[in-house]
C-alpha cells in the first residue's frame, strides 16, 4: 500500500463537466462555492492518481482529529496568470493533536466527496498533543496547489 501524489483523474474528468465550484458561480443555479475538506491518511492507505471519493479507510485517528478532516479556506479563487491557471487553500491545523499521517486526501464535500488531490508527506508525519499543519505551497502560478497550464 503506498500513498502517490497526484492530481485525481477523476477531478480533470469533473472540471470538464463543471463539477466543482472553487469560487462563485452562477451557472450552477448557486451563488456560493462547493466545501473542500482535506482528510489525514495513515501509511496502510493506497490513495493515488486513481482515488475517486473520500473514505474513511486507513483514515488517522487520535486525540484532535475528526473522520473527515478539515475544511479548507480557498485563500486564492481560481485566477490565471499567462496560460495557467490556478488556485490554493489556506494552511489547515488540527490544534493539540496526537495523530501520525503518511498522506492527505484534498476533496469536495459538497459534491458526493470527490477526490481533487492526494498528497504524499514522503513518510510520517507525528503530533504528540501539539499543532499538525498542512502548509500549502506559495499562491502562485508557478507553485499553488492546483494548477492548470
Amino acid at each position: 500500500m503506498a500513498i502517490t501524489q497526484a492530481m485525481a483523474t477523476s477531478f480533470k474528468v469533473d472540471l470538464l463537466n463543471g463539477v466543482h465550484a472553487f469560487g462563485t458561480t452562477v451557472t450552477r443555479g448557486s451563488t456560493t462555492a462547493d466545501t473542500f475538506k482535506i482528510a489525514l491518511y495513515t501509511s496502510s492507505a493506497t490513495l493515488d492518481a486513481t482515488t475517486t471519493a473520500y473514505s474513511a479507510t486507513n483514515e488517522v485517528s487520535g486525540t484532535g482529529y475528526t473522520a473527515g478532516g478539515n475544511t479548507l479556506t480557498v485563500s486564492q479563487t481560481p485566477t490565471s496568470t499567462s496560460t495557467t491557471a490556478w488556485l490554493d487553500f489556506a494552511d489547515t491545523t488540527w490544534a493539540s493533536s496526537t495523530i501520525t499521517a503518511n498522506g492527505a486526501l484534498i476533496y469536495n464535500d459538497t459534491n458526493s466527496d470527490k477526490a481533487v488531490a492526494v498528497l504524499a508527506f514522503g513518510g510520517d508525519k507525528t503530533s504528540t498533543n501539539g499543532d499538525f499543519t498542512i502548509v500549502f505551497p506559495t499562491a502562485d502560478s508557478s507553485n499553488a496547489i492546483i494548477r492548470i497550464a
